[in-house]
Order: structure tokens, then C-alpha cells, then sequence
């Protein structure tokens, strides 16, 4: 098998988790590094690999790669996606895909007429809960599904949103289901399909100075393969992160999956059913005075290696990175408080990697 060689822009905390997870593969190499900021300001000396301060240099002056990796603020996703596309470069883009729908459209586009594959960083799908219930859904054990409830509740505080960083800005950051939750949307989606009839309510509590968007929201809908759903949310809890769990009651049975990260199984009740033994999750990933999502980053590398060698699919697509983003975007976009709430905060900068 030959190596896969990788380049990274974006040189923050989930940049370094993509370079980490390159160089401990023995199958992929690392061959460059881009940020805006200064090399020698980013703990990045060990990889030794060029540096470059724009995906533009990177593409116009770096090594020859196969894959670039995409780890800038959200809001740059679409526009540096683009710029490897347009190289021919596969595409490993962090989540969201975009922050539209008519963005992802426009990277699908692309991407079939080069050739290439976009894979969207979902690692939530790789957690031994995740894959179990995944099991279950698909064989038909809980019969009918009834009701689907996810339950996120996160701390993210002034230690997450500086006033020179993109973090909590419309166009950069998008909103929080976008940057904290997107994962979890994911799940939902993978398990029970699209949305219809949304309805949603929107709140800021703790947040009035410091992002352009909610912190809390509670979502209402139905599945379009039957049965109903909803989504609470916030960021407002304080000191560090509460819960992450998805409960499911089906026409056989109940199943809760929770702990902070939707990582544990912590209620299954199915009829002639027993619950096998699953493995241990990952931690969560670790950015120091917050945490986040599950590190199954490595699953991620071994697929975009795994295709591009053998052929095989991505385990998460770039259709259905779009349609995680379209059912944010139509959460948001059908509340009259995204117009209200969204652009009042100017102090934040606009970024450009």
C-alpha cells in the first residue's frame, strides 16, 4: 500500500489532531503545515514539515500531496475546499462541510468534475455505541420508531470565545449547532433520515456579549420515514459540559444513549433482546479548559487512506455533510430570531487563511 500524502491548513487544536493522526499512521505521510499565524507561535516543530501562511502558497509553492486537510473556522471551509478541489487534491473537511447548503452543492460540483473525494470529519459514527444502535436501527429491532430526543448540554464560556478569534461570529464560526452539535445532528440523521416540519425556539443567556448567535435552542419536527422529534440544546451550562445522550423509543422497546459525549448506553430495554458487551469508547478530545467530541480522528485517516488505495467508500460522504448543513441551515433560517439576534456583534474580525 503507498503512502497517502497529507498537507494540513488550519494549525489549531483540531489541525494538530489531523497532523497527529497522519503522522502515526504508517500508511500517510505529513508533508506541510498553513496558518496565518506565525510558525514559531503554533507548538508545531516536531512534525518538521514546511510551513506556509495561506492555502494559496501552500497549493502554489509546497510539496506535491494527495489529501488536504481542512481545520480553519467554519466559515472557510467552502472557500478552501474549493481551492484544493481545483487543484485535484482529495478533501478531508472538518465539520460543517459549509455553512449552506449552496456551498456544499457547489464542492460536490466540483469535486465530481475532478475526480475526487470530499470526506467529511463525522468521527461520532466510530464511537461502539454509535455503531450498535446504528445495528439495531437498520435491522428493524425497535420495530417502529416513535420518538427520537437528543439532549445537548455544553459549557462554552469566555474561555472559548476571545474577542480576536472567529469563535461565536455568523460568518465565521455560523452558530452552535453548526460548531458544537453538528456531530450529534449527524447521528440523527444517519440513523433516522431527513427532517420535515421543523419548528424552533431560540434563547441567550449567558452570551449577549459574546457570540452573534443563540446559546440554547429547542427544536421541534418530524422524521420524514415517520415519527416525531426534537433537539435541546444549550451552551449556557455552567462550568463545563453536562450531556450529550440520544434517547430512542421504538415500537419495541427504549434505548438511552448518554454521558457527556453520547459515549455510554446507559438504558436498553428491548423485547427479546439481550445487550451485548461493547467496546470501551475513546476519550473526549481535550482542548484544555473545555472538551469536546469523541478522538476517533484515527478511524477518519484509515478510511480517506482506505479508499484512496483500494477504492472503497467514505464512511461519511460529502452528500450527507450537505444534508447535516441543510438541516441546520433550515433549523436556523425558519426562526425570526436568526435575523434578530444574528450581526449585532462587530468587535470580531474577519479571518482569512
Amino acid at each position: 500500500m503507498k503512502k497517502v500524502k497529507f498537507a494540513v491548513v488550519g494549525a489549531g487544536h483540531i489541525g494538530k489532531r489531523h497532523a497527529e493522526m497522519v503522522a502515526r499512521n504508517d500508511n500517510a505521510e505529513l508533508v506541510a503545515l498553513a496558518d496565518i499565524k506565525p510558525e514559531d507561535t503554533l507548538d508545531i516543530d516536531k512534525y518538521g514539515v514546511p510551513f506556509f501562511n495561506s492555502v494559496d502558497e501552500l497549493i502554489a509553492k509546497g510539496p506535491d500531496f494527495d489529501v488536504l486537510c481542512i481545520a480553519t473556522p467554519n466559515g472557510l471551509h467552502a472557500q478552501h475546499a474549493m481551492a484544493g478541489l481545483t487543484a485535484r487534491k482529495h478533501i478531508v473537511v472538518e465539520k460543517p462541510m459549509a455553512l449552506t447548503k449552496s456551498d456544499c452543492e457547489t464542492i460536490i460540483h466540483k469535486a465530481m468534475a475532478v475526480h475526487k473525494h470530499v470526506f467529511c470529519v463525522m468521527q461520532n459514527r466510530y464511537s461502539p455505541p454509535s455503531v450498535w444502535i446504528k445495528d439495531i436501527v437498520d435491522l428493524g429491532i425497535l420495530g417502529k420508531i416513535n420518538i427520537v430526543q437528543i439532549n445537548c448540554y455544553w459549557n462554552r464560556d469566555d474561555r472559548y470565545y476571545k474577542l480576536d478569534g472567529w469563535k461565536g461570529t455568523q460568518d465565521l464560526d455560523g452558530g452552535t449547532l453548526f460548531t458544537q452539535f453538528s456531530h450529534f445532528l449527524d447521528i440523527m440523521y444517519w440513523l433516522f433520515g431527513d427532517l420535515s416540519n421543523i419548528k424552533s425556539q431560540f434563547g441567550d443567556f449567558t452570551h449577549e456579549k459574546s457570540t452573534e448567535f443563540e446559546d440554547t435552542g429547542v427544536v421541534n419536527f418530524e422524521f420524514k420515514k415517520g415519527g416525531l422529534g426534537c433537539i435541546n440544546y444549550s451552551t449556557a451550562v455552567w462550568g463545563q459540559n453536562f450531556e450529550s445522550s440520544l434517547t430512542v423509543i421504538g415500537e419495541n422497546g427504549t434505548v438511552k444513549i448518554g454521558g457527556q459525549y453520547m459515549n455510554e448506553v446507559e438504558y436498553c430495554h428491548i423485547k427479546d433482546y439481550e445487550m451485548p458487551v461493547l467496546p470501551p469508547s475513546n476519550p473526549a478530545n481535550d482542548y484544555g479548559p473545555y472538551k469536546g467530541s469523541a478522538a476517533n480522528h484515527n478511524y477518519i485517516f484509515d478510511n480517506v487512506i482506505e479508499c484512496i488505495n483500494e477504492g472503497t467508500m467514505p464512511t461519511t460522504n460529502a452528500m450527507e455533510g450537505l444534508k447535516v448543513v441543510e438541516i441546520i441551515e433550515n433549523i436556523y433560517t425558519k426562526n425570526p430570531y436568526f435575523k434578530s439576534k444574528r450581526g449585532r456583534r462587530s468587535q470580531k474580525s474577519n479571518s482569512k487563511v
